[in-house]
C-alpha cells in the first residue's frame, strides 16, 4: 500500500482524490508542512510516501508517471512529489526545511513543488526524476480562470490515447512498429485490466516459443507449419510484456532478469528444434545450428561492447556520427537501415516463414548469410565512427570492457607479468593481439584432423596473445573488439573441434556448451548495464574464463577418443550451466538487483 497526503486549501468538486485512491493509495489530508512530516513519520518505513497540492488539475496517467514508476526514489510533475522508502530520509529533511517551526505554510505555497526544489538543491545524491509529460496536463493553477483553462486542456487530451501510445517503443525496427505494434499494445491493455503482470506474459511467449521448437523438433510439415506460427505468437507477446510494463508502470527485478535472457533462450532453442527436425528428416543441420547461434551472440557483444565504451566517453562526436545523424531526418533511411541490420521482429518473421515454407537447411542458411551482412555493416560502421571520432575514454568504460572479455585467471595471470610490456605496445595492440590469436586458433582448430596436439598448441598461444590484449586499461580507439573477438574465439573453436570430431552427437554437446556460456556472458552484460558491475571474480574463476575454457576443449580434444568427445563437451556444459544459473537466479532475485528495461532491443 501506498500512502498520498494532501496539501494546501480545500477545492470544492475535485476528483483528485479519487483518482489517488484509483493509482492505489491511501489519502490524508493535512493544512501544512509539519502536519505533513507528521503524517509521513505515521506511515511504515517500508512504504511509498507522495505528498500532493490539492489544487492540482490535470491527467492521472501524469499522476501515475510521476507517483507509482518503480525505477526512481524520487519523482515529481508540477504539484505532486513521491518518495520511495530508500528516499523518505531526504524528503523529511526537505519538509523540516520548508515548515520552518511554523506549523503551516502560506496558502499560495505549492509544497509538492517546494520539497522539489529543495531536493534538487540539496546534497542528497538522489535526483528528483520528472517524466516526460509530451501533451499530458500537470498544473496548480493560481485562480479560479486558470483553473477552468486547465481543465479544459484536460478534456481535449485524452488521457488513454497518450497512455497506449507510450507503451511502445519510441524507436523500433519495421516488422515490429507496422505488423505488431498496432494490436499489441491493447493486448498488453486487455492483460492490464485483468490483472496480468508483465512477467507471466513473458513467461507465456516462452512457453509459447519451446512449444513452437517441439513442433520443429517433429520434422514433418504441419509441424513446421505450427512451429513459425507459434514463433510469432511468441513474438508478439514479447512485445507486449514490455507493453504492459510501461502501460502499467508494473517494472521488477525479477522482470529484468527475465527480459534480460528469455528472447536468446526462445531463439536458440527455436534452432535446437529445428536441428533435431531436421535430423529427424536425415539432414544433419546442426553446425549450421551452432554457427547461427554463435554469429548472433557475437553480433551482440559487438553491439554491448560498443555501446559501453562510448556512452559517456568525453569529446565524443565523428563526422561518421554526423552522417547518421543527418540521414535519421530522412525518414525512409532510417527504416532501410533498421531493416537491414536484421533486428529481432525481421529475423523472427524470417525464421517463421522459412520454416513454414521451405526447410530447416535453407533457414539457417538464410540466417547466417543476413546475420553476417548485418555484422558486416553495422561492424564497418562502428569502426568508421571509431577511427573518427576524438573520444576520450572513462575509466568506467574501460573496466566495463575488461569485465566483458571475461578473462580467467590464466589469461590474468599473463596481463600482471606482461603489463610493463603492455604499456609501451602501440594502441591497436589490444586489438590486434586478440584478433591474431584468435585467428590462429579457430583456423587451426578448424584443419587439423580430431587428436591432433596443433589446436592444444593454439590455445596456448591463445591464453598469451588474450592476456597481453587485457593487460592495459582498453581505453584505445577500437578496444571495444576485444571482448566479441575473444567470444568469436571461444564459440568458433568449440564449433570447429566438435564438427572435427564428427562423431554423433558431438555437435549438439557443443551446442549446449555455447549456450551455456553465451548465458554467462549475458548476464554479464546485464549486470553491466545495470550499475551493478560483472558477476563475482569467483565465478568467473571457477568457470575457467574464455581463455581456460577455451584450452579445456582443445585438451579434451588431444586426450579423448572423438566417439567420447561429446560426453566431455556435455559434462563441461553441465558443470559451466549448473554454477551460472544458480549465481545468475541468486543474484537477479536479489534486493540489490537492477531493474533493467531495455527501450533499444539489440539486434
Amino acid at each position: 500500500m501506498s500512502t498520498a497526503i494532501l496539501t494546501g486549501p480545500p477545492v470544492p468538486g475535485s476528483s483528485l482524490e479519487g483518482d489517488l485512491r484509483s493509482l492505489g493509495f491511501d489519502v490524508r489530508v493535512s493544512p501544512g508542512a509539519d502536519e505533513t512530516a507528521a503524517l509521513i513519520a505515521a506511515v511504515p518505513a517500508a512504504e511509498r510516501v507522495a505528498v500532493v497540492d490539492t489544487r492540482f488539475v490535470g491527467h492521472v496517467h501524469a499522476l501515475r508517471l510521476a507517483l507509482t514508476d518503480p525505477r526512481f526514489p524520487l519523482a515529481a510533475v508540477p504539484g505532486a512529489l513521491t518518495a520511495q522508502p530508500a528516499a523518505r530520509a531526504a524528503l523529511t529533511r526537505a519538509l523540516a526545511g520548508a515548515g520552518g517551526g511554523s506549523g503551516t505554510t502560506a496558502v499560495d505555497t505549492v509544497l509538492p513543488d517546494t520539497l522539489a526544489r529543495s531536493l534538487d538543491e540539496g546534497a542528497e545524491g538522489t535526483p528528483v526524476h520528472r517524466p516526460e509529460l509530451g501533451s499530458l496536463v500537470a498544473a496548480v493553477p493560481a485562480d479560479p480562470a486558470a483553473r477552468d483553462e486547465a481543465r479544459r486542456a484536460v478534456a481535449a487530451v485524452d488521457d488513454e490515447a497518450v497512455r497506449l501510445r507510450s507503451a511502445v517503443k519510441a524507436r523500433d525496427g519495421f516488422f515490429t512498429t507496422y505488423c505488431v505494434s498496432p494490436y499489441s499494445r491493447y493486448i498488453a491493455r486487455w492483460c492490464a485490466r485483468r490483472g496480468f503482470t508483465p512477467n507471466q506474459v513473458t513467461t507465456a511467449s516462452l512457453i509459447t516459443a519451446l512449444i513452437a521448437a517441439g513442433c520443429a523438433a517433429t520434422g514433418t510439415r504441419s509441424g513446421y507449419v505450427a512451429a513459425g506460427v507459434l514463433l510469432i505468437v511468441s513474438f508478439v507477446l514479447d512485445c507486449t510484456d514490455g507493453q504492459l510494463a510501461r502501460y502499467s508502470l508494473q517494472y521488477s527485478t525479477m522482470g529484468a532478469w527475465l527480459d534480460a535472457t528469455f528472447d536468446r533462450a526462445k531463439e536458440y532453442a527455436y534452432y535446437a528444434g529445428l536441428a533435431l527436425g531436421a535430423a529427424r528428416g536425415g539432414d544433419d543441420v546442426w553446425a549450421l545450428a551452432l554457427a547461427a547461434m554463435v554469429l548472433q551472440t557475437c553480433r551482440h557483444v559487438v553491439d554491448f561492447s560498443f555501446n559501453e565504451a562510448n556512452h559517456d566517453a568525453v569529446s565524443n562526436t565523428s563526422p561518421t556520427a554526423a552522417l547518421s545523424d543527418k540521414l535519421d531526418s530522412v525518414g525512409w533511411t532510417v527504416w532501410v537501415r533498421r531493416m537491414i541490420v536484421l533486428p529481432i521482429g525481421e529475423r523472427w518473421a524470417m525464421i517463421a516463414v522459412l520454416t513454414a515454407l521451405t526447410t530447416p537447411r535453407v533457414v539457417f542458411w538464410a540466417l547466417l548469410i543476413g546475420c553476417g551482412f548485418a555484422a558486416c555493416y553495422t561492424t564497418a560502421g562502428r569502426l568508421l565512427r571509431s577511427v573518427t571520432r576524438k573520444a576520450v575514454r572513462t575509466d568506467r568504460a574501460a573496466q566495463a570492457l575488461a569485465d566483458l572479455a571475461d578473462s580467467g585467471p590464466l589469461a590474468g595471470a599473463v596481463a600482471r607479468v606482461s603489463a610493463p610490456l603492455a604499456r609501451r605496445l602501440p594502441a591497436l595492440a589490444a586489438p590486434v593481439l586478440a584478433l591474431l590469436g584468435a585467428a590462429v586458433l579457430v583456423a587451426t582448430a578448424a584443419l587439423s584432423p580430431y587428436g591432433s596436439p596443433w589446436p592444444l598448441a593454439a590455445a596456448a598461444l591463445y591464453v598469451l596473445t588474450s592476456g597481453i590484449a587485457v593487460a592495459r586499461p582498453l581505453k584505445g580507439a577500437l578496444d571495444w573488439l576485444v571482448p566479441p573477438v575473444l567470444r568469436a574465439a571461444e564459440y568458433g573453436t568449440v564449433l570447429a573441434l566438435a564438427a572435427r570430431a564428427d562423431a554423433p552427437g558431438a555437435l549438439p554437446a557443443a551446442f549446449g556448451l555455447v549456450a551455456a556460456v553465451a548465458y554467462h556472458h549475458y548476464d554479464t552484460v546485464y549486470r553491466i548495464r545495470g550499475g551493478t558491475g560483472a558477476p563475482p571474480g569467483w565465478l568467473v574463476r571457477v568457470i575457467g574464463g574464455h581463455e581456460g575454457r577455451t584450452l579445456a576443449v582443445a585438451l579434451l580434444a588431444a586426450l579423448v577418443a572423438a566417439p567420447d568427445y561429446r560426453w566431455a563437451l556435455t559434462a563441461l556444459a553441465a558443470a559451466v550451466a549448473l554454477v551460472v544459473l544458480v549465481e545468475s537466479i541468486r543474484f537477479w532475485v536479489s534486493s540489490g538487483a537492477p531493474a533493467v528495461h531495455d527501450e533499444g532491443e539489440p539486434a
